[in-house]
């Protein structure tokens, strides 16, 4: 591992390849789990989907952890049913909450046919109760430096950025990626107290020089957890 502290708002971790950064990864995790246990008796991490974490997520699932004190989620999630190939909260639970991992607690971000205000207003109350603010938050990042739902392209950017916007969970509608989205806002999950940016591939590293490069959040969403002075963002990356 190639360990460089670009600036003090995030450290760089650079890996030989994808399985030593899952390992690596999942140790990182499982370490800040069991602090987060063993100070408060619970613990909980929101994850990101796409193709990315499958690898560290299988790792992951066979870790000796108390995971029943453990309440995983996502930090977003298409509006699409649980079945559907497009679903994070399928992949999660076909490649994560199995093995050692299966005992752990899942919060839907999918509840319900319609994403009302309502829904959106009893879940933030769920949520606030049980497992805010998170321990552990692994984000990702597309081509166009959205992470979480936080889309450039979207109506929704300034609403989902705003450090003031006390509604933990939004509704996003974003024009360049298919289905409705239903996201944490910034504002929840820059407390999380572990931040980490999980990516894969030159290009997504050519994207994270762009987003290190100013701090435009509209432009790139990524950078409100890059340039944040009160979030200490750990890059793990691998070819």
């Amino acid at each position: 591992m190639i360990d460089s502290g670009l600036n003090k708002m995030h450290q760089m971790n650079e890996f030989e390849n994808r399985e030593a950064l899952d390992k690596a990864l999942a140790e990182k995790i499982t370490s800040e789990l069991l602090k987060a246990i063993q100070l408060k008796g619970k613990a909980s991490i929101a994850l990101s989907g796409g193709s990315t974490p499958k690898g560290l997520f299988a790792t992951l699932s066979n870790v000796d952890l108390p995971w029943d004190k453990v309440t995983v989620t996502l930090a977003d999630e298409r509006w699409v049913d649980i079945d559907s190939d497009a679903s994070n909260t399928r992949l999660v639970h076909e490649n994560l909450l199995v093995n050692n991992a299966k005992a752990a607690k899942f919060f839907h971000l999918k509840q319900g046919e319609e994403l009302s205000a309502e829904t959106l207003a009893d879940m933030k109350l769920a949520a606030n109760s049980t497992f805010l603010p998170f321990d552990v938050l692994i984000l990702g990042m597309g081509e166009d430096g959205h992470t979480a739902s936080l889309f450039p392209c979207s109506e929704q950017i300034e609403e989902g950025l705003d450090k003031n916007n006390t509604n933990v969970l939004m509704k996003v509608v974003p024009t360049t990626a298919p289905h409705d989205r239903i996201t944490f806002t910034r504002q929840a999950l820059s407390q999380s107290k572990t931040t980490i940016l999980h990516i894969t591939g030159a290009s997504k590293k050519d994207v994270l020089t762009n987003a290190l490069s100013n701090t435009n959040e509209k432009e790139m969403p990524i950078r409100a957890f890059l340039h944040d002075p009160e979030v200490n963002t750990q890059v793990f990356w691998a070819e």
